[in-house]
Formats: C-alpha cells, sequence, structure tokens
C-alpha cells in the first residue's frame, strides 16, 4: 500500500520549536522583549518557510535539486529575518 501526499511534520515541529525559544527567553531575561506582533510575524516567516519546505520535498524527485531548493527557501528565510531585525539593506520593513 502506497501513502501518497503525506504531510511531513517534521519543518513545522522545528518551526514551532524555534518559535518557542524566544518566549522561553522572556521568562528568564529582560533583554528578550518580543511583542504579540513579533511572534505573528516570526510565526507567518517561519510556517511559510516550513510549507515551502514541504512543498519541495514532496514534489521535487530530484533529491540534489530538492536540497538546492530548501536551501534556497532557508537563506530567504535569514535574509528575510535579518533585514527585519537589524535593518542590513534599510528598506521599509526594516522599521528605519
Amino acid at each position: 500500500m502506497t501513502v501518497q501526499n503525506q504531510v511531513n511534520f517534521v519543518p513545522y515541529a522545528v518551526a514551532g520549536i524555534l518559535l518557542m525559544v524566544p518566549a522561553i527567553a522572556m521568562q528568564f531575561t529582560n533583554e528578550v522583549n518580543w511583542s504579540l506582533f513579533d511572534f505573528l510575524v516570526a510565526a507567518v516567516l517561519l510556517f511559510a518557510a516550513a510549507f515551502g519546505i514541504d512543498l519541495i520535498y514532496r514534489n521535487v524527485k530530484n533529491k540534489s535539486k530538492s536540497w538546492i531548493y530548501i536551501l534556497l527557501v532557508l537563506f530567504v528565510l535569514a535574509v528575510i529575518w535579518a533585514e527585519m531585525a537589524v535593518g542590513i539593506f534599510g528598506s521599509p520593513i526594516a522599521g528605519s
């Protein structure tokens, strides 16, 4: 019996764990101070990346190409995250 279109929960679990890190850190230090909006934006970014990774993993048959695409998704996530955090490009989404 072949099961198709199963959802791979690993990227979503990793996204959830990464989202819990600042929530836990806020309990122990005042240096991490996220608002609800910060958590919402982070959740959208992380779960969109997880969805993209899951989509690539399920639909790209060539595994070497799928790893390249997954790394591209992670790179785009890192660039957007860095831009929103510190404004490396000075765009309007950096809040500057």
